[in-house]
């Protein structure tokens, strides 16, 4: 390479062009220099790029040999791990299969054939049903108090005594009813009229009583409150004034009902009064009797009246005695000791002495020769008061028993229980029964129901066997 001299130093740039003002010569030795130095650049350039081209490759090949390496790892752990597994090949498009076909099937089948077939009944052949409402209670005339207080307590205490909306609740449900009913309006002809087109809410024409009881549990509703005693009755029927007439005689048999209950309460409760009455008069007898003979044994009418008489006799004579002491007193003052008129004293005092004793001796002996009945008044007048108490409690019990008597004559001339009709039998402008809408979802939901158990089923015991 030839290089330039410092005279020329000013005429060549940093970048290797001649700068003007210089000889060809100088030019062309300028040229040379840089296609030498550019080849070099090139040259520099190649193995740079080379080099870098080696390296990726070299890379590129480490990478390759690592995934060889790890797909290999992973093949030898899949086969030690599970040797069994089989590799398959990624599953196609989905299409319908012959059981999908049979399951679309018995959707059809189970569910919705059924459910078009209940739509169109109720529809097209179901008639329309009217409802007719009555309400009643029973209500009592007897007084309140005591009875009511006492009725209370019972009902605390858990009292299992029915009530007569109870009696008149189950009695509406009976077979007495539905041949009461049956005899004012013919059920199986009203009833059987669209016999055998609409069966699902028709009733056979030759039905027997057990089901035309039966048949009553559909077409006749109760609500009853136990805690008011309020009793709805609802009545079903094909026509409005079909379903006003059996809530109607149901109102009236229940009357009836009531009023024979309160007849046989109160033919229970008169003849309670007579036989009470009667023992009464029997015990009131018998007291009687016993005191009659109790005055006839000892012939005193009064153990009192005579015991105060002789008390009487006993205080007189106890004056007598005394005026006879202050007597002879005074006598042995005024006297002398032989005087006649002391010892006519004296023997007066020992007179009354000895009467005072054996007043007293009457009292407790009975030694008739004393003056005694024969019996010790003690006993006798236990006896009397006795036979007395007996009497006055027997003179009680008549008086109670002929109240009694007399109440219950007097609740006997009135009504005591009644039927209180809140509700008059009403009578429908339009039907309501049967509920179509309501009808046909639940046929529905419960044929779904019924379609997914069945599907349920059949697929897990496919999956088992």
């Amino acid at each position: 390479m030839v290089q330039a001299s410092p005279e020329q130093d000013g005429s060549i740039l940093g970048n290797g062009s001649p700068v003007e003002g210089a000889t060809k010569d100088e030019k062309s030795v300028l040229t040379i220099s840089e296609r030498e130095e550019r080849k070099l650049g090139a040259g520099r350039r190649r193995k740079k790029a080379r080099r870098k081209a080696r390296k990726k490759l070299r890379k590129e090949q480490a990478a390759v040999i690592i995934a060889q390496q790890e797909l290999a790892a992973a093949q030898q752990a899949a086969a030690t791990q599970s040797p069994a597994v089989e590799q398959f090949a990624l599953a196609g498009a989905a299409s319908m299969k012959r059981r999908h076909w049979g399951l679309i099937f018995s959707f059809m089948l189970m569910v919705l054939a059924p459910l078009v077939a209940v739509i169109f009944y109720l529809t097209a052949v179901a008639e329309d049903q009217y409802v007719s409402t009555a309400g009643f209670t029973v209500r009592s005339q007897e007084n309140s108090g005591a009875t009511d207080l006492l009725g209370g307590l019972a009902n605390f205490a858990g009292s299992t005594t029915a009530s007569d909306s109870d009696i008149l609740y189950a009695f509406i449900q009976s077979q007495e009813m539905v041949e009461a009913v049956d005899a004012r309006i013919d059920l199986r002809s009203e009833y059987s009229r669209h016999w055998p087109r609409d069966w699902a809410f028709s009733i056979w024409p030759d039905a027997t009583l057990e089901e035309l009881i039966w048949y009553w549990q559909r077409i006749v509703g109760i609500s009853y409150d136990s805690g008011s005693g309020l009793i709805e009755v609802q009545a079903v029927g094909f026509d409005a004034e079909v379903s006003q007439v059996i809530t109607q005689a149901i109102v009236d048999v229940s009357q009836i009902q009531i009023n024979a209950l309160n007849e046989r309460a109160r033919e229970d409760a008169m003849g309670y009064a007579r036989t009470d009455l009667d023992e009464a008069v029997a015990q009131l007898k018998s007291a009687r009797e016993e005191l009659t003979k109790f005055r006839t044994r000892t012939r005193i009418v009064d153990p009192e009246a005579d015991i105060q008489g002789r008390m009487g006799v006993m205080n007189n004579l106890q004056q007598q005695l005394a005026e006879a002491l202050i007597e002879h007193d005074l006598l042995e003052g005024t006297v002398s000791e032989g005087d006649p008129r002391t010892r006519k004293s004296l023997q007066r005092i020992e007179v009354i002495r000895a009467r005072i004793d054996s007043e007293r001796q009457t009292f407790t002996s009975d030694n008739t020769d004393t003056g005694a009945v024969g019996e010790d008044y003690p006993s006798l007048i236990s006896e009397f008061e006795s036979l007395t108490v007996d009497r006055e409690y027997a003179e009680e019990a008549y008086r109670a028993a002929l109240t009694a008597l007399s109440v219950a004559r007097d609740n006997a001339t009135r009504q005591s229980r009644y039927l209180a009709t809140y509700i008059k039998p009403t009578l429908a402008q339009e039907s309501e029964y049967p509920r179509r809408p309501l009808l046909a979802g639940l046929t529905g939901l419960f044929l779904l129901l019924i379609w997914s158990i069945a599907t349920l089923i059949y697929y897990s015991i496919r999956d088992r066997s």
